[in-house]
């Protein structure tokens, strides 16, 4: 996971499958792609979830941010990657077959004190819903979908574009945001329309802090920066509104963004800051590279490149992946 860390996880593998696809660098021989294929499938669990032992602990089966759902997505992204599809069938997802089941689990998630959480069960669940539907043959997918959305749409603010219930405050405002990401992913990879677009785009732009990226603190994470650029960058295709603001934003971005690479090439999540992911194996000291924030950081650069064709990193030739999560790109 990064240089202090000297126990194989598949998060880490995970990362270095994503982040090398998305520079153009996964050129591997047909035994080098077959064991790494081989390797990750042999994590996924009966009901579908891929399960790490070595970073097994009490939060790892009841938690979104990081656990089995979270590291599932990026089981598929990383397969996706390599050109194989998840053997075994999501059981877990199941229940969500039943449309009264699907509206009463939103329904009772926590929307009030950390929306940002509940969003990223949404999008768990949903994104390998997504993936079941169209990599699996699972067409009921599609249907239950459809009612999320409606859902989601309902409860939207107006004033906002957000999900929650107050944005007063800078934390609120941002926090507000990062569950939009979440959710709004949902939306970019199925090409629905999205609702109140200015409005979200008025309410990403007031993230930015005065060093270019877009958390409270002056030292935003790598979370915070890519759950304001990502949805910025797509908003900016499909609409004109504020599309110089945007741009001179995204511009400020970019050296923000470089500010958290080190010499070895790696990236920091939060500058000046160690940081523990979920699990001690995923522990990284100050300023030390490691994995989830190079990936995460150079996503950023990816889709940033996408609203500046002309400079070094429009004109470098990142590689998406065709499938649900968070590293696609539909033109």
């Amino acid at each position: 996971y990064c240089a202090s860390q000297k126990k194989p996880i598949l998060y880490a593998s995970l990362y270095a499958v994503l982040t090398r696809h998305l520079y153009n660098d996964l050129d591997l021989t047909k035994k080098q792609r077959k064991e790494w294929i081989e390797y990750i499938q042999s994590f996924q669990d009966d009901d579908g979830l891929f399960k790490d032992p070595a970073v097994e602990n009490e939060i790892a089966a009841n938690s979104d941010w990081w656990g089995w759902r979270h590291l599932t997505l990026h089981a598929v992204m990383g397969l996706t990657a390599l050109g194989a599809v998840a053997k075994k069938k999501f059981k877990f997802v199941e229940p969500f077959k039943d449309k009264d089941f699907t509206i009463k689990w939103l329904e009772s998630r926590d929307w009030i004190v950390d929306p940002a959480e509940t969003s990223n069960q949404v999008q768990n669940y949903f994104a390998i819903l997504q993936y079941a539907r169209d990599f699996q043959g699972e067409d009921w997918a599609d249907k239950t979908l459809e009612i999320a959305y409606e859902w989601l749409n309902e409860k939207q603010d107006e004033k906002t574009g957000l999900w929650g219930m107050s944005f007063d405050s800078p934390t609120e405002l941002s926090n507000g945001v990062q569950t939009g990401y979440h959710i709004w992913l949902l939306y970019f990879y199925d090409k629905k329309p999205i609702q109140y677009t200015e409005r979200i785009i008025d309410s990403i732009l007031k993230t930015q802090n005065k060093f270019g990226g877009f958390g409270v603190p002056l030292n935003s994470s790598a979370c915070e920066d890519i759950d304001s650029i990502d949805p910025l960058v797509r908003l900016s295709q499909i609409t004109d509104y504020r599309k110089e603001d945007i741009k001179q934003a995204l511009q400020r971005a970019i050296p923000w963004v470089l500010a958290n690479m080190n010499e070895d090439g790696g990236f920091v999540f939060r500058r000046y800051e160690p940081f523990t992911y979920g699990h001690s194996l995923m522990s990284s000291g100050r300023n030390e590279s490691a994995m989830f924030p190079t990936w995460f950081r150079t996503l950023s650069l990816a889709y940033l490149g996408k609203c500046f064709p002309d400079s070094p990193i429009g004109k470098f030739n990142w590689q998406f992946v065709s499938c649900p999560g968070l590293q696609f790109w539909h033109h």
